[in-house]
């Protein structure tokens, strides 16, 4: 759906029924931390009153704790009134700015903020990563929170900050809160009950809850009209203001392998993949196609819970497997535990690529690939082939349905390796759920040729 402010919207009595038949999981900042609070919060908003609206609660809880807060606001939100008769963009700019410093001074008195000035409407996705790459260099990333819009909120600024946000705090290790803004204005509980699936609800207490609403109050340019001449109506109507008059705010929870975490932390085996026929018919077939019966060195990318690991490394000299979880490494780890010359190390790919444990002969890459972004992608390519020796194998095997969420789907994860590895596909195998694909470094890598039947 294209964004627009004018549009009616989803009354908020909605949303009010979708919180009480939902299962939502309350948020407890904590969690994330094993039990503490971050030492850092970076708040990212698109726009003036982004910070507010999406995390204001969540800001003037984690400063009141005495917990490092900064305030990124990456545009000055002068095109909220493209029509105004009475305010320039210049205008509009200055007084948006005074309005979200006042707005951070009743929630987060010591705070920083920082204004970027990047044109409202025209975010750059590599912008906003400089910011945050910028921004993170002096942080522990351990300790550090980020938060930024929803990378789906249907805004072109909200999607891109959330997208670049995702990307860096994917690559750093980071946590990252995800929050939707215009999501409850043209959403519905029918139409997104799968992304709101993952949306876990953070509790307001009623001081938290006071300083929102007294920060909000402060964006009058956005909350009142700036006249009574056409153009200079109110942005922020009541209806839409009802969303945020909650208590509780809500966010999706990426970054820092948590999506990951949560999934092996909340069940043994998140995706039955030791029960479904589908799966032991799968890792069948991924065994089936390699073109040798033994390797020396094998590299997993994403073991999950080490079911596909527990075959490779029956075929394997040595075998190493990586995931983001550190459930789903200890529950591998006790999957291989008889044998010495297999096990699992937790790593985000590309960052944590194992460069001293290679050359290997082969890589695996399965279920894995969507989950990374383009750019990441396209590292792990080059770090495959220099790690890949020379008479190595690469095994990529992806689900073909949509994968909600994430940048990439199984298809363009094949097409992208195609395309840009140098890579010669040996065998290709296509179903309408998967594809399964072995790659080469050349075609004389037959295995008939290999057999000396050519």
């Amino acid at each position: 759906m294209s964004f627009s402010h004018d549009a009616e919207g989803t009354p908020e009595s909605h949303w009010r029924t979708w919180q009480q038949d939902s299962d939502a999981v309350d948020l407890q900042i904590e969690e994330l931390f094993d039990g503490r609070l971050p030492a850092r919060f970076l708040l990212l908003a698109a726009h003036p009153d982004d910070e507010t609206l999406g995390a204001g609660g969540l800001l003037a809880k984690l400063a009141r704790a005495g917990v490092r807060c900064d305030v990124v606001v990456l545009t000055d939100g002068e095109a909220s009134h493209p029509s105004s008769p009475t305010h320039s963009p210049d205008r509009l700019a200055e007084l948006r700015r005074a309005e979200v410093t006042d707005a951070v001074l009743v929630l987060a008195p010591a705070a920083r903020v920082c204004f970027e000035g990047m044109p409202d409407g025209r975010v750059l996705h590599e912008d906003v990563v400089a910011v945050l790459e910028r921004e993170l260099a002096d942080s522990e990333d351990v300790r550090t929170l980020v938060a930024a819009p929803w990378r789906h909120d249907g805004h072109t600024d909200h999607d891109t900050v959330g997208r670049a946000a995702a990307d860096v705090c994917t690559e750093r290790t980071i946590t990252l809160l995800e929050y939707p803004i215009w999501l409850w204005h043209w959403g519905t509980a029918e139409e997104q009950a799968e992304e709101l699936a993952g949306l876990a609800l953070h509790p307001l207490d009623a001081e938290e809850h006071s300083r929102k609403e007294s920060a909000l109050a402060t964006h009058v340019s956005q909350t009142l009209p700036l006249s009574d001449a056409p153009g200079d109506e109110v942005l922020l109507t009541p209806a839409m203001l009802e969303h945020f008059d909650r208590t509780f705010e809500a966010f999706f929870v990426t970054g820092a392998g948590s999506t990951f975490e949560r999934l092996h932390s909340a069940k043994a085996d998140p995706w039955d993949v030791a029960e479904r026929f589908y799966e032991q018919r799968k890792r069948a077939l991924t065994l089936a196609c390699l073109p040798r019966p033994r390797f020396c060195r094998t590299l997993e990318i994403g073991c999950s819970v080490g079911a596909l690991t527990k075959d490779l490394a029956a075929v394997s000299d040595n075998l190493l497997a990586l995931d983001t979880s550190e459930t789903a490494v200890r529950r591998t780890n006790e999957a291989l535990i008889m044998d010495v010359a297999a096990s699992a190390r937790l790593a985000t790919v590309p960052r944590d690529w194992p460069r001293e444990d290679g050359p290997f002969d082969l890589i695996v890459l399965s279920e894995t690939g969507y989950f990374l972004s383009s750019e990441q992608l396209d590292q792990v390519i080059r770090l495959m082939l220099a790690s890949l020796d020379d008479d190595g194998v690469v095994v990529l095997c992806h689900w073909r349905h949509p994968i909600e969420g994430w940048e990439l789907d199984g298809d363009t994860v094949h097409e992208r390796v195609r395309d840009h590895s140098g890579l010669h596909t040996l065998a290709l195998h296509t179903e309408e759920d998967f594809l399964l694909e072995v790659f080469v470094p050349a075609p004389a890598h037959s295995v008939a040729r290999r057999e000396g039947l050519l």
